[in-house]
């Protein structure tokens, strides 16, 4: 069975902790928690943990209860030997003969190791430290927050862009926002079609953007807000349509002026668009 793996990662009291993704069940590295306590023996502090008794009972029923294929006769031998000093038990053997789902045992130098799902990680966390648990609760919930947030937003786009057009077809002008082009500017030919559509829609190049604002980063494209990359994807696909059919490039730059123009006015008060206005809005404030 093909599974489709994502990779990121967090930061927790300074430690870089691997979370994986694998058919939508988050993983994070045990390997890594462990190095809190013993970064040169990771894998040691691990099996420590795992052959504690009451370690044991909480990830073997974890099993019982979210495993329908957990081979219970064989936990249950294990659970016999728990409680002796004696018992001994790591990943790869407990994957091995119980079928568990709960860890995930990966080789590789750089993204190898030993994975869980995050009821198990936490509760490894908080027998490491209590307070580290708690810091990885919280970037653990804050990555899932930024996930959830950055799908929502993606979800809204998509679906805004399939009624742009419909939207631009059907509404009249109701006021200009942007400027009109000066004749100077009708006139000047930009070498740079990606300026052609700076002009059109903000009303300056690449460079007069950054001669004017040198203390932002990013160019005039990265802090536009989300209304004018909407309107800065029609007109990129609209100059293309032109350049083909051999229009020039003063006659674009109008044609594309006086379209951003248009689809400024009826988008404005778009409630699609401020919908995601405000998702973004709330997300700087994270």
């Amino acid at each position: 069975m093909n599974s489709k793996t994502i990779k990121t990662r967090i930061k927790v009291k300074d430690n870089l902790i691997n979370v994986i993704r694998i058919n939508n069940t988050d993983y994070i590295s045990l390997t890594d928690l462990a190095r809190y306590k013993n970064n040169d023996n990771p894998g040691d502090v691990i099996i420590k943990w795992m052959s504690n008794k009451s370690s044991f009972d909480f990830y073997s029923l974890w099993e019982e209860l979210f495993n329908e294929n957990f081979k219970l006769a064989e936990s249950r031998e294990f659970k016999n030997d728990s409680a002796t000093q004696s018992f001994t038990m790591s990943p790869s053997r407990w994957i091995h003969l119980t079928n568990a789902i709960g860890f995930i045992s990966k080789r590789g130098k750089y993204d190898g190791g030993t994975f869980a799902h995050p009821d198990i990680a936490l509760e490894f966390a908080s027998w490491i430290d209590p307070a580290f648990k708690l810091y990885l609760i919280k970037e653990f919930e804050r990555l899932k927050y930024n996930e959830n947030n950055h799908n929502e937003v993606e979800w809204s786009v998509r679906r805004m862009l399939t009624k742009t057009n419909y939207r631009i077809h059907t509404n009249s002008i109701k006021e200009n926002i942007v400027s009109k082009l000066t004749e100077k500017q009708k006139q000047y030919v930009y070498a740079d079609e990606a300026d052609v559509i700076n002009v059109a829609l903000f009303g300056q190049t690449a460079k007069e953007w950054k001669n004017s604002n040198p203390n932002l980063k990013g160019n005039i494209r990265d802090n536009a807000d989300i209304l004018h990359l909407v309107v800065l994807s029609n007109l990129e696909v609209l100059n293309a349509s032109m350049i083909e059919n051999k229009i020039k490039q003063s006659e674009r730059m109008e044609k594309l002026n006086e379209t951003a123009r248009k689809e400024m006015s009826i988008l404005s008060n778009d409630k699609n668009i401020l919908g995601i206005q405000k998702i973004e809005k709330n997300k700087k404030l994270i």
